[in-house]
């Protein structure tokens, strides 16, 4: 299954055709923001050999209780990849033209196992070390008191994002300073891999208007050696 996801036509984010269905995403990174350099290297010359982010898109509701949702899936996956579009094309240190993705609608049920071995095996920054990309966009009195993600400290200029302080990460250098150490294979603080599931499983039902939570704070992967 994870075979047949990096197999699919990579496609430019900014230039997707509508479809419809439910599933799993990969993004990748190939720019020029220097902190990501050793990932958009491994990105050259379209081999896409590391993901920046592995996301998934459930119909409306989303999976509870190990049950899966009832009705069409609808536009999950290409809405889902338009939001993320619309986040990095509002910050000020990315470009939406950067970014690349493959794409596989699956049945609910096959999403988490698939997404569960993708983000194990490649690791990707967006999901094991800076959190919040795919976070709701906040507003009124929940956006002053969520703080900001790692991502939106790092890459700011995201309407909606949350506006306290972050009391981990309060700098984009502090940001920065674990990211030099994620590339380089240093020990740092990582989101255990059920945790950035279950991250992406919420932000996933925020499309269809959901009230959920901010996420919790980053967490070490207890399984990182």
């Amino acid at each position: 299954m994870v075979k047949v996801v990096l197999e699919q036509p990579i496609h430019a984010l900014n230039s997707l055709e509508s479809f419809s269905g439910s599933g799993i995403y990969v993004l990748y990174y190939a720019g020029d923001f220097e902190p990501y350099k050793p990932i958009a290297d491994k990105n050259q010359n379209q081999e896409w050999e590391q993901p920046i982010y592995v996301g998934e898109a459930t119909r409306k509701g989303g999976r509870k209780g190990g049950v899966l949702a009832e009705g069409p899936p609808g536009k999950a996956i290409f809405e889902r990849l338009g939001n993320h579009a619309d986040s990095i094309r509002n910050v000020s240190n990315l470009r939406v033209e950067d970014f690349w993705c493959c794409y596989l609608v699956l049945k609910d049920f096959f999403i988490p196992l698939c997404e569960s071995l993708l983000i194990d095996r490649y690791k990707p920054i967006w999901n094991k070390l800076i959190d919040g990309f795919g976070n709701k966009a906040l507003g009124g009195p929940r956006q002053k008191s969520q703080q900001k993600s790692m991502w939106d400290v790092l890459h700011p200029g995201r309407p909606g994002a949350g506006i306290s302080r972050n009391k981990k990460y309060p700098d984009a250098e502090s940001v920065l300073d674990a990211v030099r150490k994620f590339v380089a294979g240093e020990p740092v603080p990582l989101i255990p891999t059920d945790k950035a599931i279950e991250d992406a499983e919420e932000s996933g039902k925020i499309q269809y208007g959901e009230d959920e939570e901010g996420l919790p704070e980053t967490t070490k992967d207890e399984d990182n050696n």
